[in-house]
């Protein structure tokens, strides 16, 4: 990276890229091809970014302008993340607690075996009852136990062949419109960054979230279409079967309509 670059924020070289060169475009334009909020775009532009709702959207938003831009978005995030003081897992320091005296461990390990051999000795009749009684208790309670556990280990696998979930590709990190999932019959996992809008019949936004890897998204039954900023970066799955993919990586697909005849109509 050259100093000049290394000396500019991120704001600046968006702006910049977006502003200069034979590629000059309109902040208007550039926000209709993402489906991202003009001012969004702006704030990055101006490094106000408390103007965006969170930090996901943050990062997620200006992965997706660097790309549009041809900036190389590892560099983009990594200033964010430095401007905005968000520290990696390795910069968090734990403290250690500090170790405490300990007690002469053999003298009150013999002092206690004492106390108990005395007390045994004094009182072994009801012990024994009462040890008798104690394992009795313990017996039912293991074989109740085991019961419900076998119950639920049924129960648990008549639903997971009820649901038809898919075998998803990643460790799934967040799960999002958990309202369907007994009824969805199609499933989105993100394996890369994408932003997701789906929306009703009448054209009224029902999600829009920006996914990142693992996330999974169970979408509604119904006459619902979706408009995806990174088509390649999303698995789809239809009755818990992989579907093709809606498009390739880096590219922008609006108006698919998400049912499992449209998404799989070979079957």
């Amino acid at each position: 990276m050259s100093d000049k670059i290394e000396k500019m924020t991120a704001a600046q070289m968006l702006h910049k890229a977006r502003t200069t060169g034979r590629r000059k475009r309109e902040l208007q334009t550039i926000a209709k091809q993402l489906c991202i909020k003009e001012e969004f775009l702006a704030a990055l532009e101006s490094g106000e970014y408390d103007k965006i709702p969170e930090s996901v959207y943050i990062l997620g938003f200006a992965r997706n302008y660097a790309i549009e831009l041809e900036l190389d978005p590892k560099v983009i995030i990594a200033k964010i993340k430095t401007e905005m003081n968000i520290l990696a897992d390795e910069d968090v320091v734990i403290e250690k607690p500090t170790k405490t005296a300990l007690p002469d461990q053999k003298k009150v390990v013999v002092e206690a075996a004492g106390k108990a051999s005395a007390f045994l000795t004094r009182n072994w009749k009801w012990i024994s009852t009462i040890a008798a009684s104690v394992i009795a208790i313990a017996l039912a309670i293991w074989g109740i136990s085991a019961l419900v556990a076998h119950r639920g280990a049924l129960n648990n696998a008549s639903n997971e062949i009820a649901l038809n979930l898919p075998k998803f590709s990643l460790a799934v990190k967040e799960e999002f419109g958990v309202e369907n999932r007994a009824t969805a019959s199609v499933v989105l996992q993100a394996t890369q960054e994408s932003w997701v809008k789906i929306e009703d019949a009448q054209g009224e936004t029902m999600f829009s979230r920006v996914l990142v890897p693992g996330d999974v998204y169970y979408v509604p039954n119904g006459n619902v279409k979706g408009t995806f900023g990174n088509a390649g970066g999303l698995d789809v799955w239809v009755d818990g079967q992989p579907a093709p993919k809606l498009g390739a990586n880096h590219t922008r697909k609006s108006g698919v309509v998400m049912t499992a005849e449209a998404l799989m109509p070979g079957n």
